[in-house]
């Protein structure tokens, strides 16, 4: 299963009886899944066949969801306002009654008076309702399909991106473990130089405590451990990148893994050499964390 990440764009749009619409699905990064959608009136069926489309196929990311839609203008019906038109019979006959000559009204003039003719807007019929309310929503589960595959392409490049790094965590934890400084004669002509510093302090020192000291120092200062977990991290990361799918969270507390241990490691250096590749290492590992925010 390919890595995916949780951010990409999709676009779907339709027509169906005069009726046309877009879906754009945009979706970003996320602790879980978030769908959000903006729906035009009337269309709130619609909601719960979306809600169901995206977690079937999404697991992480804030996913906004708009829906847009038009209706081409039907031939409206025309109709004649029979109140209306006696009313205004009755008063043309009236006024012709009182003002002898008046001309008789006229049919343009009485078709012109507020009321009297009405344009009607054809009603849209249950079933064709249902069939427009259907489309949209096979339009949007077709819409998350063209967001995975998005957010599949963008993981495929977050991958490349993820093994780069872990190339270097693996190069400069090597490098940690051949450095010069944590060689047993190193450690030891370091621990003898602290020692005779001491001893020629002119204090009494019990040589044999003194003894324990160092080698308790010695094994404080020792980043063995350290080392065998980073590897450890490293191969672990590596198989969670292979498995694919939503592994954004395991990625997650690998990384701080990873920063826990180049921590320690720094610590517990007392060499210039050691310390510089362990701030190197801590540097890396926070770029590595930084794109794991956007795997799925």
């Amino acid at each position: 299963m390919p890595l995916a990440s949780m951010t990409g764009f999709a676009r779907v749009a339709g027509q169906l009886d005069g009726a046309r619409w877009a879906w754009e699905l945009r979706s970003v990064n996320a602790k879980g899944l978030d769908v959000r959608l903006r729906l035009p009136p009337g269309f709130d069926e619609v909601e719960q066949a979306a809600r169901t489309a995206a977690q079937s196929r999404l697991k992480r990311g804030s996913v906004q969801a708009t829906l847009t839609l038009e209706r081409s203008a039907g031939a409206s019906e025309v109709r004649i306002n029979e109140a209306a038109l006696n009313a205004v019979l009755s008063a043309a006959a009236a006024i012709a009654a009182r003002v002898p000559g008046a001309a008789a009204p006229t049919i343009d003039g009485l078709l012109a008076q507020r009321g009297v003719v009405e344009f009607v807007e054809p009603e849209e019929n249950a079933a064709g309702r249902a069939a427009v309310a259907a489309a949209v929503s096979a339009d949007f589960a077709a819409a998350v399909e063209d967001l995975e595959r998005a957010r599949t392409s963008e993981g495929a490049a977050l991958g490349a991106i993820l093994e780069e790094r872990l190339a270097r965590i693996e190069e400069l934890t090597r490098a940690a473990d051949a450095c010069p400084a944590r060689q047993p004669e190193a450690v030891k002509k370091r621990l003898g130089e602290q020692v005779a510093a001491l001893l020629g302090t002119g204090v009494a020192l019990d040589p044999d405590r003194l003894h324990q000291e160092a080698a308790l120092i010695a094994t404080r200062a020792d980043v063995r451990e350290e080392l065998d977990r980073l590897f450890a991290h490293v191969e672990a990361a590596r198989a969670l990148m292979a498995e694919g799918g939503a592994v954004g969270r395991r990625l997650d507390f690998l990384a701080q893994e990873f920063g826990r241990e180049s921590n320690t490691l720094c610590a517990k250096s007392n060499d210039r050499a050691l310390t510089a590749i362990g701030l190197d290492l801590k540097a890396v590992v926070e770029q590595f964390r930084e794109q794991v925010q956007n795997v799925e």
